[in-house]
């Protein structure tokens, strides 16, 4: 939650007023291709400062094609973008100094070793707050003595964070910044935006997988095709959770055993399992086959996808396993 601290703290920032928004789309828009293919269309989003912002969507909804208008690494079809009370455009310049930014594909120079890096993207900058960046390293378990081309896919995702966080700046752009780290270098990364937000700063997060922005952020922005679909608080977002469910049992059960039980849809037959979707309590479940042997069971939670569909009335159609690969969790 953005405290009122936080808020006032990021008010102060550069002298902005508090209403002043870290970033604010209108109409931006973007088409590629002699067929003009939208990418983006006609987006208008407000992202307050001093808040955690959540970007979600599935792969190709056209998150990382915003990222690029905003930072001025393409131009766009239509529309315009403020970053900071500046524009993204012909500001672009004195912006990249204000901002924090991890791609979601990170090219770094493979012969370099970490320290050699931060060194050189620090003298751009102006300068590396050396005990800041120590910290940084000793937080994420990264080895900065060794070369680029040693390092891990989660290591190289480590020393991006690094490079973005390591000047504190305004605002943090971060492209799916979780991508090859481990269940618990993604907690420290939690705690770091928790402590940038309460410094006043602002996080811009880009993501399809729910569970990285439902412990940090407040509210979320949701696309797909190119379109913004609607701006959700997290909590109402998910008020919609569901599990998919698989029972085994050691002899055939009719599918017709679970009909009316609540919280109960989408009951089928797999294998000889029952495969359904349950909204709510286990218990009911557990009281219709009681007097069955289950052998096994097997609880998935939905992709943001399904979310996403049940979100807005539409009835899911695909097993998860043929949805995203990635769950909430």
């Amino acid at each position: 939650m953005v405290t009122a601290t936080s808020t006032r703290a990021a008010g102060r920032l550069n002298g902005k007023a508090e209403s002043d928004p870290a970033i604010h789309m209108e109409g931006l828009s973007k088409q590629y291709g002699r067929g003009k293919i939208p990418a983006l269309d006609s987006l208008d989003l407000r992202v307050n400062q001093g808040e955690i912002f959540g970007y979600l969507g599935p792969n190709g909804a056209g998150k990382t094609t915003t990222i690029r208008l905003l930072l001025d690494i393409i131009h766009p079809s239509g529309g315009r973008a403020s970053v900071l009370g500046m524009d993204s455009h012909s500001e672009s310049i004195a912006l990249h100094r204000r901002i924090g930014f991890l791609p979601g594909d990170l090219n770094l120079w493979e012969g370099m070793s970490g320290r050699q890096v931060v060194n050189y993207i620090g003298r751009i900058r102006g300068g590396v707050n050396t005990a800041y960046v120590d910290e940084l390293t000793t937080r994420l378990a990264l080895d900065l003595s060794k070369t680029v081309r040693s390092y891990s896919t989660g290591n190289r995702r480590k020393l991006g964070l690094v490079l973005a966080l390591m000047n504190k700046p305004e605002l943090l752009i971060l492209d799916e910044p979780t991508n090859g780290l481990d269940p618990l270098v993604q907690q420290t990364f939690h705690q770091l935006m928790i402590e940038t937000r309460n410094e006043g700063r602002t996080v811009f997060l880009s993501s399809h997988v729910l569970s990285e922005v439902q412990a940090i952020c407040e509210r979320v922005a949701i696309l797909r095709d190119g379109k913004l679909q609607a701006v959700e608080r997290v909590s109402d977002l998910m008020r919609v959770r569901f599990q998919w469910i698989t029972m085994h049992f050691r002899e055939a059960i009719d599918p017709g055993k679970l009909a009316g039980v609540p919280g109960v849809s989408e009951v089928s037959d797999v294998d000889g399992a029952l495969h359904f979707k349950l909204t709510g309590d286990f218990d009911p479940v557990l009281r219709a086959v009681s007097d069955r042997y289950v052998t096994s069971l097997h609880a998935q939670e939905p992709s943001l996808e399904e979310i996403f569909l049940t979100f807005y009335g539409e009835k899911s159609t695909a097993h998860p396993a043929e949805s995203l690969k990635e769950v909430v969790s």
